[in-house]
């Protein structure tokens, strides 16, 4: 087990938003944390990073426990989040994206990444500015890796994109999963997440309310229906 979450409590201000989540995630495993908008899945992810502080509960990883490290401590241990905002410097070439993430002692390496994603050799030279936003997901995605990631974290990583280019960013986390990289995933294309997702967890007004494995969740068109507002197809 690399990552548990026991009744894991956060606030905004004077707003509760995570109240009480229990999550957890096995070596090498890829699940998603799904709800509706407002449901707490960023707000689940910042605080495990610890760009949100927890206000109760714990957060464990590797068998030691996060709460109230500062973000950098947690970082260097290895918890990568790619946020939703991707948080490309645009005026910075891709290469010198890339190369800001670069961990001393990382298995991956830029030829790794350009193996894994193309597109990103192609664009080497361009500033992050002029990628397209399929483009500029993967060099996101791409950076954390270079930070040697022992639990990658996804916010929406497809949003927005055009469909041929979702294809493209399944293919490369299959293969990163297939590397081993523990993958929390938080994500409303639901085709997506069933094509990765060893589990997958729903989080409703700051609290899980459902857990299974992939195929439980594909034959329980009622937790679709009631938690993310999906009926059967």
């Amino acid at each position: 087990m690399i990552l548990r979450l026991d009744r894991l409590h956060s606030h905004y201000g004077k707003s509760h938003i995570l109240q009480g989540v229990d999550l957890q995630i096995g070596n090498g495993e890829l699940v998603t944390l799904l709800g509706r908008n407002g449901a707490g899945k960023s707000t689940t992810l910042k605080t495990i990073a610890g760009a949100v502080r927890a206000t109760g509960g714990k957060i464990v990883f590797g068998g030691v426990e996060l709460q109230g490290l500062p973000s950098h401590q947690i970082a260097s241990r290895g918890v990568c989040l790619v946020p939703e905002d991707r948080g490309i410097f645009k005026l910075l070439s891709v290469e010198e994206n890339l190369l800001l993430g670069q961990r001393r002692g990382s298995p991956w390496s830029l030829t790794d990444i350009y193996r894994i994603f193309p597109r990103l050799q192609e664009r080497r030279k361009n500033g992050g500015g002029q990628l397209s936003g399929g483009e500029q997901q993967m060099l996101s995605i791409g950076r954390a890796l270079l930070n040697n990631p022992k639990l990658l974290m996804l916010d929406e990583p497809v949003e927005g994109l055009a469909p041929v280019i979702v294809e493209e960013i399944v293919a490369q986390l299959k293969e990163i999963r297939r590397a081993g990289v523990a993958v929390l995933l938080v994500e409303q294309n639901l085709e997506v997440c069933t094509q990765l997702a060893d589990r997958h967890y729903v989080i409703e007004q700051g609290t899980i309310v459902y857990q299974g494995s992939n195929a439980q969740f594909l034959a329980d068109d009622a937790v679709k229906d009631r938690y993310l507002s999906v009926g059967a197809s």
